[in-house]
C-alpha cells in the first residue's frame, strides 16, 4: 500500500509539473526550450546581467540584493529559473519592480539580448513603449564614456582609497561643457554617523548601496572643491552599440540595491561589471576577488589593450592655489598676504609699484581664494568676507588685463602609473646576535617609503601587513608582526592652509623581554604638525604628541598604557629614493609601568614602478635589529 502511495505522489507530482509547463502559452514554451538546448541561462552575458557568480560549493549566487530584480522567486541562485521568468515577463503587459514598468522596459538590457539571441520577430512578441527609458537616454545623448578617478583624501574614511565614477560625454561636447555632463556613480547610503556604527556597517555590508546618475559638475563640486581632490580623467574606446548597452543595464539597475562593502563590493568593484555588459570579452572582476582598491581598478582598465584612449587632469581649486602661489614674486606674494588682510592695500603705492599684470595675479588670486573658502564652508560668507570679495572684485575690473593662464603640476600623479597595493618581500636581517630570513606581505596600500607617484604624498595606509622571520639560533619560525591598519598623515603647514596631521595603528608585534618573546597587541594614535623645508632636498619634519596601549601575558598586568611623542622626519632624496627617521618616547603610567626610547630609519630605493629595495633599523633597548628587503608589488 505505501509502495502504491508513493507511486501515486510521484505521478501526481509529475503530472502538476507537466501542467505548470503546459501552462506557459505555445510561443512562450517553445522560446524557454529554445534557451534550454542553447544553454543561454550558462552563458557569460546571462551571468554578467544578472551579476551571477559561482559559489563556493557549486551553483551560483547574484551580488544584487533587491529582491524585485529577479522576476523567479529563486532567482537570485537559479540563472536558468530567472530567464525562464524573464521570458514570460516579456510577453505580460503586467508592471513589475519598484519602477513599475512592463518587463521590457524595466530589464531592457535583459530583453534587447535575449530577443537577439533566440531571434525573435516583433511578431511573435510585439514590443512595448519604453518612454520613460527613451526619455533618459535621449537626455544623456550618449557619445562615448570617461573613467574619472578622484585621488585620495585622507581627511574622510570612504575616500582614503580614492573613488571612480564614469562620465557619460554627450554628442557635440567640448572641453568647456564636460561639467555639464552626466555621469554614472555607485555609492553607499549612509543611514549612521556614529564613527564606530560606520565602520563596522561599511565593512560587514551593513549599507546599501545604488547606482544614480548625476550631473558632472555636482560631482565634481563634491570631490574637487569641497574635498581637494584632484581628478583624472580616462577616455574609454567604446563603440555605440556598446555604451548603449551598458546604459541600458544602469537603467536596469537604477531601483536596484547591493549590499555594500567597503573594502570589496564598494564604487570601484561595481563599476567593472558595467563595463563587462558593454564588453563581454572584458575580465576585470575577476582579479577582484578579496578586496578592491580604486587605483588598482584603474590600472587595470589602462592595461587592456586598446581601451583607453586619453588622460586628462582637473586640479582641485586647492592644488591651483597652491601651484600659482608658488609661481609668484617675493613681491606678488607679499602683496597677496596684505590684500587678504585688507583689500584696502589696493589703493597704496606699493601695491601701485608693481606691474599691471603682477597686480592682476594678485589680485585673482586672492578672488579664488575667498571663493575657494566659501566653497569650502558649504554656507555664504560672513558679511566681512562679502565685503572683502566684492572689493576685490571692483579693484579687479579696474585693470582690464588678461593675466596668463598658468600650467597646474599635479600633487598626485596618475594613479595608472603607480605601484600595485598588494606587497611581497623577502630579505634577511639580524636581532641581537641572531640572524634571520623574513618574509612580508601586505594586502594595502602604501606607505611612506613606497614611491610616490599615483598616491597622496606623505600619506600612508597600511592594511593586514603581516611579517614572518626565521631565526637561526632560535630555530623556529616567529610572526614578527601582524598590522590590521597602520595610518598616517602628514599634511605640511603652508599659508592659507592648515590641517592637522595624525595617525592611528593597531596590531601585533612580537615583544623581547629579557631572553623572551611574546605577542603584544598595540594600539597608538596621535595628532600633530608638520612643516616642509628643502634641506636638505624636500623634506618634511613631523612632531606628534600621542597616547598608546599594549596588552600582552609578557606584562604583570596583562596591560599597560601611557603617553609621549615621536619626532621624525621624511627626505625625498630623488624621485626614486626616500628615508625616513623618526624617534618615540612612550612613558607608561597605567598597568604595567614603564618608560622607553624606539629610534627607526628606514630607506627605500625603487628599482621600477613595482619593485624595491629597502633598508631598516630599529633600536630599542636591548633590543636592535636590521633588515634588508627586496619589495615585489602586484
Amino acid at each position: 500500500m505505501r509502495v502504491f502511495f508513493i507511486l501515486l505522489t510521484g505521478l501526481g507530482l509529475t503530472w502538476l509539473g507537466e501542467t505548470a509547463v503546459s501552462a506557459d502559452p505555445p510561443a512562450v514554451a517553445a522560446l524557454i526550450r529554445q534557451a534550454s538546448e542553447a544553454n543561454l541561462a550558462d552563458s557569460r552575458v546571462w551571468h554578467l546581467l544578472l551579476h551571477y557568480h559561482p559559489r563556493l560549493l557549486g551553483g551560483y549566487k547574484s551580488q544584487i540584493d533587491e529582491p524585485t530584480f529577479f522576476l523567479a522567486p529563486e532567482g537570485k541562485t537559479n540563472p536558468q529559473a530567472e530567464l525562464a521568468a524573464t521570458l514570460r515577463a516579456f510577453f505580460s503587459p503586467e508592471l513589475v519592480g519598484h519602477s513599475e514598468q512592463p518587463a521590457q522596459c524595466a530589464f531592457i538590457a535583459r530583453y534587447h539580448w535575449l530577443k537577439t539571441a533566440l531571434a525573435i520577430d516583433d511578431d511573435q512578441l510585439p514590443p512595448q513603449s519604453c518612454e520613460q527609458f527613451e526619455e533618459w537616454f535621449a537626455e544623456l545623448n550618449p557619445a562615448s564614456l570617461t573613467l574619472v578617478f578622484p585621488s585620495a583624501y585622507m581627511h574622510n574614511p570612504a575616500s582614503m582609497f580614492g573613488h571612480t565614477l564614469l562620465r557619460i560625454d554627450q554628442q557635440g561636447q567640448t572641453a568647456q561643457t564636460r561639467l555639464l555632463a552626466y555621469a554614472v556613480n555607485f555609492a553607499a547610503d549612509i543611514t549612521s554617523t556614529n564613527w564606530l556604527t560606520y565602520v563596522l556597517s561599511g565593512v560587514s555590508g551593513g549599507f546599501r548601496g545604488h547606482f544614480f546618475t548625476k550631473p558632472y559638475y555636482v560631482l565634481v563640486k563634491e570631490y574637487g572643491d569641497f574635498e581637494n581632490r584632484d581628478i583624472w580623467e580616462y577616455r574609454l574606446q567604446l563603440t555605440g552599440p556598446q555604451i548603449e548597452r551598458l546604459l541600458m543595464h544602469v537603467w536596469e539597475l537604477k531601483a536596484a540595491f547591493f549590499d555594500y562593502f567597503f573594502f570589496q563590493q564598494n564604487c570601484s568593484y561595481q563599476l567593472l561589471p558595467l563595463l563587462e555588459v558593454a564588453n563581454p570579452t572584458l575580465h576585470l572582476t575577476e582579479a577582484f576577488r578579496w578586496w578592491t582598491i580604486p587605483g588598482d581598478t584603474v590600472r587595470l582598465i589602462v592595461q587592456q589593450p586598446h581601451f583607453v584612449s586619453e588622460a586628462t587632469y582637473r586640479p582641485a581649486p586647492s592644488t591651483q592655489i597652491r601651484r600659482r602661489r608658488a609661481q609668484m614674486s617675493e613681491q606678488e606674494r607679499r602683496a597677496l598676504t596684505l590684500l587678504l588682510r585688507d583689500p584696502a592695500f589696493s589703493e597704496s603705492p606699493d601695491f601701485r609699484r608693481l606691474l599691471l599684470a603682477q597686480q592682476a595675479a594678485a589680485l585673482d588670486l586672492a578672488i579664488d581664494y575667498l571663493e575657494y573658502q566659501r566653497l569650502k564652508i558649504k554656507v555664504p560668507l560672513s558679511a566681512p568676507k562679502r565685503d572683502q570679495l566684492h572689493s576685490l572684485l571692483v579693484t579687479r575690473s579696474a585693470r582690464p588685463i588678461l593675466t596668463d593662464a598658468t600650467p597646474i603640476e599635479p600633487f598626485v600623479t596618475r594613479p595608472d602609473l603607480g605601484h600595485g597595493s598588494l606587497r611581497a618581500g623577502f630579505g634577511v636581517g639580524w636581532r641581537e646576535h641572531d640572524w634571520f630570513e623574513e618574509l612580508s606581505v601586505r594586502a594595502g596600500y602604501h606607505d611612506l617609503l613606497d614611491p610616490d607617484p599615483g598616491y597622496t604624498p606623505d600619506a600612508q595606509i597600511e592594511v593586514l601587513a603581516l611579517s614572518a622571520r626565521y631565526y637561526h639560533k632560535q630555530n623556529r619560525v616567529r610572526l614578527e608582526r601582524f598590522t590590521l591598519v597602520d595610518m598616517l598623515s602628514l599634511s605640511p603647514i603652508e599659508p592659507f592652509f592648515l590641517a592637522p596631521s595624525w595617525k592611528v595603528r593597531a596590531g601585533f608585534e612580537t615583544l623581547r623581554r629579557g631572553c623572551h618573546y611574546g605577542q603584544n597587541f598595540n594600539l597608538n594614535g596621535g595628532l600633530g604638525l608638520a612643516v616642509q623645508t628643502r634641506w636638505p632636498r624636500r623634506t618634511v619634519w613631523f612632531a606628534f604628541p600621542e597616547l598608546e596601549l599594549n596588552y600582552s601575558h609578557a606584562f604583570n598586568d596583562d596591560y599597560q598604557a601611557g603617553a609621549g611623542g615621536t619626532f621624525g622626519l621624511l627626505v625625498q632624496l630623488g624621485e626614486r629614493w626616500k628615508i625616513f627617521a623618526s624617534g618615540t618616547y612612550i612613558q607608561h603610567v597605567w598597568g604595567d609601568p614603564s618608560g622607553g626610547f624606539l629610534a627607526f630609519i628606514g630607506q627605500r630605493y625603487t628599482l621600477s614602478q613595482n619593485l624595491a629595495v629597502e633598508f631598516t633599523f630599529r633600536h630599542r633597548e636591548h633590543d636592535n635589529q636590521a633588515v634588508f628587503l627586496v619589495q615585489v608589488y602586484h
